[in-house]
Parts: C-alpha cells; sequence; structure tokens
C-alpha cells in the first residue's frame, strides 16, 4: 500500500522509448506523481537516454553524480536519500565509470549496483584502487539481493560474491605492484 510520504523513484531512466507508457501503468497512490525522483547510477546513454522524455512528461527531481549536467540535485556519496518509504544511503562506486553510484536499502538488505563489476572471478584484470575501497564498503553491509543494471537480481550468496571479488581484486592490484 503506497502512503503520501512514499516518494516514487526511478532508478536509471534508461533508453527505452515505451517507459513513460510502462511508467503510467504502475498504481503510484492517490494524489501522488508517477515519478517524483529519478537516480541516475551513471551517466552512460543505457541508464539516461530517457531522461528528457521522463523529465517532460512528469518532472521528477533527478539526482546523479556531479559531471551529469543535467540534474537537479547531486550525489557524491554518503547521501542518505528516501526512495518509496525507505531510507536508502549513496555510495560513490567508481569501477564503471567515474561518475558511479550505488543505492543501498539497509533496512532490506538491498543493493542497486548500475554497471558496477560485482563478480570478479579471476585476478588478470585491471582494478584500481578506488574499485577496491568501493568493495571493501560493500562487504561491510548486510547485503540480500542485488539488482544490476543489466542482469538478473542476485538473490543468492551475494555477500560470498562480494567477498570473492574482493579477494580476486586485491590479488590482480598486488600481482600490478610487484
Amino acid at each position: 500500500m503506497n502512503s503520501i510520504d512514499d516518494v516514487n523513484t526511478l532508478i536509471d531512466a534508461g533508453r527505452d522509448p515505451n517507459l513513460s507508457q510502462i511508467i503510467r501503468n504502475f498504481p503510484t497512490g492517490v494524489g501522488k506523481k508517477p515519478v517524483e525522483q529519478v537516480i541516475l547510477t551513471h551517466s552512460h546513454y543505457d541508464h539516461a537516454e530517457m531522461i528528457t522524455q521522463i523529465r517532460k512528461e512528469f518532472n521528477p527531481l533527478v539526482y546523479a553524480y556531479p559531471s551529469y549536467q543535467k540534474a537537479d540535485r547531486y550525489l557524491t556519496g554518503g547521501e542518505f536519500i528516501k526512495i518509496a518509504d525507505r531510507i536508502c544511503e549513496i555510495i560513490y562506486a567508481p569501477g564503471h565509470s567515474n561518475d558511479s553510484i550505488c543505492i543501498y536499502s539497509k533496512q532490506d538488505g538491498i543493493l542497486f549496483t548500475g554497471d558496477l563489476p560485482l563478480n570478479v572471478r579471476d585476478t588478470n584484470g585491471t582494478y584500481q584502487y578506488d574499485y577496491i575501497q568501493v568493495l571493501e564498503t560493500l562487504v561491510t553491509k548486510k547485503i540480500n539481493v542485488i539488482y544490476p543494471g543489466h542482469d538478473a537480481p542476485i538473490i543468492v550468496d551475494a555477500e560470498n560474491m562480494l567477498r570473492n571479488s574482493l579477494d580476486n581484486a586485491r590479488k590482480t592490484l598486488r600481482s600490478k605492484e610487484k
């Protein structure tokens, strides 16, 4: 059940030209705009292309990392923002792009990651220290479900996958430093 205090939020605007129609088909609560805010996990076209259409139709506030000039408000990490009926933490997450953020709901153990690479299976990559810092932050969180930008949700063993990814990324960085 929606409450008047809930904040209808779209995470990433994507590039589907049918997005507005899809949104209009969801129940939004009496007297509520279908989209009150959009949070971009990063500014790549496949996550932000429809923002102009969404803004024109629903007039939401747009949140993004400061390099995205079309944002109304900037998120750099460490902020807490209401999404639906939850307070979520914004985590700056370079690794896929320099303007990437993750969105974490502590109450539900849910993490939205955009395109941040999460399943590091080997030690052949080119992982940087700032990416490793992101993984170090994520492994301190209770995470039950991960919603990546393009793949199916990770609903089994998400925390273990993150710990293994951190170990492999660290090994990669150490081997490159030698």
